[in-house]
C-alpha cells in the first residue's frame, strides 16, 4: 500500500490532551511514524494542510442505521463525507441478522421507513457472520454490529405480546451468544419498538448476563423519552447493577414538554450507577426532533403479531377508536406515554411515491387542508403507505441537549436513516455540527475535549483495542478538517447537503475523501469482537 505523509499538521489526537504539530506517516494501513513537523520524507503521497487545519481520528458514530444502506451504496458518501471512519448498525432492537425466512419477511417490512426495502438485494444470509461476511466483500467505512434484541425475541417467541416461556428466553440466550461468538460488539434494543418492547426486565437480565459474560455491551433504547424517561433510564442502569453488563444509553434525550429542564435529574442517575460501580456510557445527536416511524406512535398491544395483524386494526372501525383513545387521549406507549402532538409530527420519508405531496408537512396541517381530524391522517396514512411511513418529531429542548452533550461519558451518535424524501439531516451532519456549531460557535465544548467525545472516549465503549487515537501503530482512521470553516450544511428542507470544512477522510490508510471528493475505495471492514480475547480486533 503506498505511504501516506501528513506533513506539519496540528493532530488533535483523541485523548482529550491538547494539540501539537508533527508529521504523520501512514504505511500499511497503519500510523506508522509521528515525527516533529517537517522531518519525515520520501512517502508516495504528501499532504501538506494550510496552517490551522487539524488531524484527528475518524469519527465513530455509536448509534447509526446503515445497515441496508452499506450494502446497497457502499461507498457511504452521506457519513464517509463528515468524517465518519466507523458505524455501530444494528440498532434499536431490529436488524436483519440473525434471522431465518419467515422473520426476514417481517422485520423488511417493518423497518423498511428505517432502511427501506430493496428488492434488489438478495438477502442470503441467516447468521450474524454471514452478514458481516457479506459487509466485508466491500464498504467504505469499518463497522461494528449489536445482535438485536428484538429479532431474538422475534425468532423465538414471535411478534405476539406475551412473556417468553423459560425455554424460550433459553433460546434467545443461546442465539445472543452465538452472534457475540460470531463478533457482535454488543446487543441492542428497541423498547418502544415491537416485538422487544414485551420482554420484561427478567427477560432483559438474562441476555444482559449473556452479554456480560462476553464482555460485551447493551445499548437500549429504552421505555420511554416522554412521561416515564427517569424511570425507564433507573430500569437499566439498575440492570447495569444487578447483571455486571456494560451499558451504553443511545440517543439519550430528555423529549417532550414533560421533561423540559430534566435533563440533570437523568444525569444524577447515571452519576449514581457510576459511583457504584456500573459501566455506562451513552450518545446523544445534536439536534433538537427526533426521527422515527410514524407506525411507532400506535400503542404496543396494537403492534402486536407484526404488520399483518397492524393494518388488520386498522381496518376495523372498533379498534381505531381504541387506538385514537390511545393516542388522543392517554398517552401512547409508542409515543413514550404522552398525547400525541400533531402539530409536532413532520412526514420525512414515504414508501408509496403517490403519497410524495405530504413530505415536509405535518399531520396538523395535512388535517387542516383536508378538513379531517388529525388522528384519521394518522390512520388513512398507515394504511395508504403500508406503515413505512418516517417521521421527523420536534419534542427536544436545547438545554437538555446541551447538559446532557457535556457528561464525561458522552459520545456522539447520528441516528440517521437515510432513506425518505427529507430525512433528519443529521445523517449529512452530526458530526460537523458538533464541532462547527456546538465547539466553535457556541463554546459548549473545547475542540480536544470533543474530538475525545466523538474518538478515543467512543473506541473504549466499543474495547478497539488499535482505532480512536491518532498513536504509532494504530490503525489510520484520520479526518484532516478546518476547525474555522467545518461545518453542517444539511437543513430540515434540504438534508443531503455535504459537509464543508473536511478535506481528507482516510480509512484504514486509504482516502475515501480527498480533496473534499470520494475516491470510490473500499477499505473498510467488519471490526468483529474475538471470542477468544473478549475483545474488539
Amino acid at each position: 500500500m503506498t505511504d501516506l505523509l501528513i506533513r506539519a499538521v496540528d493532530v488533535v489526537d483523541g485523548t482529550g490532551a491538547a494539540r501539537y504539530q508533527a508529521d504523520v506517516l501512514v504505511d500499511s494501513g497503519r500510523i506508522a511514524e509521528i515525527s516533529a513537523p517537517r522531518t519525515v520524507s520520501g512517502a508516495g503521497t504528501t499532504i501538506e494542510p494550510a496552517p490551522g487545519w487539524v488531524l484527528t481520528p475518524g469519527f465513530i458514530d455509536m448509534h447509526a442505521h446503515s445497515d441496508l444502506h452499506l450494502l446497497t451504496e457502499p461507498g457511504h458518501f452521506p457519513k464517509i463525507s463528515q468524517g465518519v471512519t466507523t458505524e455501530v448498525i444494528g440498532q434499536d432492537g431490529i436488524s436483519y441478522a440473525p434471522i431465518d425466512d419467515a422473520a426476514l419477511g417481517v422485520i423488511r417490512r417493518q423497518i423498511a421507513g428505517w432502511n427501506g426495502n430493496p428488492s434488489e438485494l438478495d438477502f442470503s444470509w441467516r447468521s450474524v457472520a454471514g452478514y458481516l461476511d457479506r459487509l466485508d466483500q466491500g464498504i467504505t467505512p469499518n463497522v461494528a454490529y449489536l445482535v438485536p434484541q428484538g429479532t431474538l425475541r422475534l425468532l423465538a417467541v414471535g411478534a405476539e405480546q406475551r412473556p417468553a416461556t423459560p425455554a424460550e428466553i433459553r433460546h434467545m440466550q443461546d442465539l445472543l451468544a452465538q452472534g457475540l461468538s460470531e463478533g457482535a460488539v454488543g446487543m441492542s434494543s428497541g423498547l418502544t419498538y415491537t416485538p422487544g418492547m414485551y420482554a420484561d426486565t427478567a427477560e432483559l437480565a438474562a441476555l444482559c448476563e449473556v452479554v456480560a459474560d462476553f464482555g460485551a455491551f447493551y445499548a437500549p433504547h429504552t421505555r420511554s423519552y416522554g412521561a416515564g424517561a427517569l424511570k425507564a433510564y433507573a430500569e437499566m442502569i439498575d440492570l447495569a447493577r444487578t447483571t455486571g453488563c456494560a451499558l451504553h444509553l443511545t440517543h439519550a434525550t430528555m423529549n417532550f414538554e414533560v421533561n423540559r429542564g430534566l435533563a440533570t435529574e437523568f444525569l444524577d442517575l447515571v452519576d449514581a450507577g457510576l459511583a457504584v460501580g456500573c459501566d455506562i456510557t451513552l450518545d446523544t445527536y445534536p439536534y433538537l426532533p427526533g426521527s422515527t416511524t410514524l407506525s411507532a406512535l400506535l400503542p404496543s398491544w396494537a403492534m402486536s403479531g407484526g404488520p399483518d395483524a397492524v393494518l388488520d386494526r386498522l381496518r376495523d372501525p372498533r379498534t381505531r377508536a381504541r387506538m385514537a383513545q390511545a393516542v388522543n387521549v392517554n398517552g401512547s406507549d409508542g409515543c413514550h406515554g404522552v398525547i400525541v402532538e400533531w402539530g409536532t409530527i413532520q412526514i420525512s420519508g414515504v414508501g408509496d411515491e403517490s403519497l410524495g405531496e405530504y413530505v415536509g408537512m405535518t399531520i396538523e396541517a395535512i388535517a387542516a387542508d383536508h378538513g379531517l381530524a388529525p388522528v384519521n391522517v394518522f390512520f388513512d396514512l398507515l394504511q395508504r403507505d403500508s406503515l413505512a411511513t418516517t417521521i421527523l418529531q420536534h419534542v427536544g429542548h436545547e438545554d437538555n441537549v446541551r447538559a446532557i452533550m457535556v457528561h464525561p461519558k458522552h459520545t456522539g451518535g447520528s441516528d440517521g436513516l437515510l432513506v425518505g424524501e427529507k430525512p433528519h439531516p443529521r445523517a449529512w451532519g452530526t458530526f460537523p455540527r458538533y464541532l462547527g456549531h456546538y465547539v466553535r460557535d457556541v463554546g459548549l465544548l473545547g475542540l480536544e475535549d470533543c474530538v475525545n467525545h466523538l474518538t478515543g472516549r467512543a473506541a473504549q465503549r466499543i474495547r478497539l483495542t488499535d482505532r480512536g487515537l491518532v498513536r504509532r501503530g494504530y490503525a489510520a482512521d484520520l479526518v484532516l478538517f478546518d476547525p474555522a470553516t467545518i461545518a453542517d450544511t444539511a437543513t430540515f428542507e434540504d438534508p443531503r447537503q455535504q459537509a464543508t470544512g473536511i478535506s481528507h477522510v482516510i480509512v484504514n490508510g486509504e482516502c475515501a475523501i480527498a480533496d473534499g471528493q470520494p475516491t470510490g475505495r473500499l477499505a473498510g471492514r467488519t471490526l468483529r469482537r474475538d471470542s477468544t480475547t473478549k475483545q474488539t480486533r
